[in-house]
């Protein structure tokens, strides 16, 4: 694993606690369900992962497993008041931590880069597994975008064609990993995340992402992306 990706392994351990299948589902009752998933036990975040899932859902609990993890260990401190930040309750797009995790667009991204937490690129060549990944299946950002969060697993060609393998909770399956052509996806940013201690200054950025929030009723450019989630190509 790179030296300036000293989490990955941490975020491939949480990966690998999370259950298989479950199905796939965005219904309200799926996000209720998500309420109940994550609560605050003797000051530390307990993780339940629901059944059916969704694409955010499922990394968003994978980071989350990492915060524990690494408290476990001593690797990070941080007070019941930033925890239960990270609780998600139902936020709109680009509100709070949660919200903006599962905002259109580039919520994760934007998160990592506003709240100091971690680095952005859309250099294939420069990903680790253990890079959290936003793909877009077309070239709309935004209102009208196809996209699924997932974490990155490694690419390689498989008969001549450039194959992407990552984890999230993909349709029809649930919690799985899979392989995609690179072909299919018009646009990736990856997040690495660098300073989970930054969460605690997180609790200082405003309430709402109103870029983030705007994303519900309007697209946005790869160039407006770029910019916003400070990547240097």
């Amino acid at each position: 694993m790179a030296s300036d990706a000293p989490y990955n392994k941490v975020i491939l351990e949480a990966m690998a606690s999370m259950p298989h299948g479950g199905g796939y589902s965005t219904s309200s009752g799926t996000m209720e369900r998500l309420r109940h998933s994550v609560a605050l036990s003797d000051a530390k975040l307990a993780v339940h992962p629901a059944s059916p899932s969704f694409c955010s859902e499922a990394v968003y609990l994978v980071f989350l497993k990492t915060v524990l993890l690494l408290q476990e260990r001593r690797e990070l401190s941080l007070d019941a008041t930033t925890l239960a930040a990270l609780l998600p309750h139902g936020q709109a797009d680009g509100e709070g931590i949660w919200g903006r995790w599962n905002a259109n667009g580039p919520g994760v991204a934007c998160l990592f880069y506003d709240g100091g937490l971690g680095k952005n690129f859309t250099d294939l060549g420069q990903a680790e597994p253990g890079d959290f990944l936003k793909i877009f299946w077309s070239n709309s950002v935004g209102a009208t975008e196809h996209g699924h969060l997932v974490v990155y697993l490694g690419h390689e060609k498989k008969n001549n064609i450039e194959m992407i393998h990552f984890w999230s909770s993909n349709q029809h399956v649930g919690y799985s990993d899979k392989w995609v052509p690179l072909c299919a996806m018009h646009h990736l940013i990856f997040s690495r995340l660098t300073n989970p201690s930054a969460l605690a200054a997180c609790m200082k950025l405003p309430r709402s992402d109103a870029y983030l929030a705007s994303l519900l009723s309007r697209t946005t450019t790869w160039e407006e992306v770029i910019r916003r989630c400070g990547v240097k190509e």
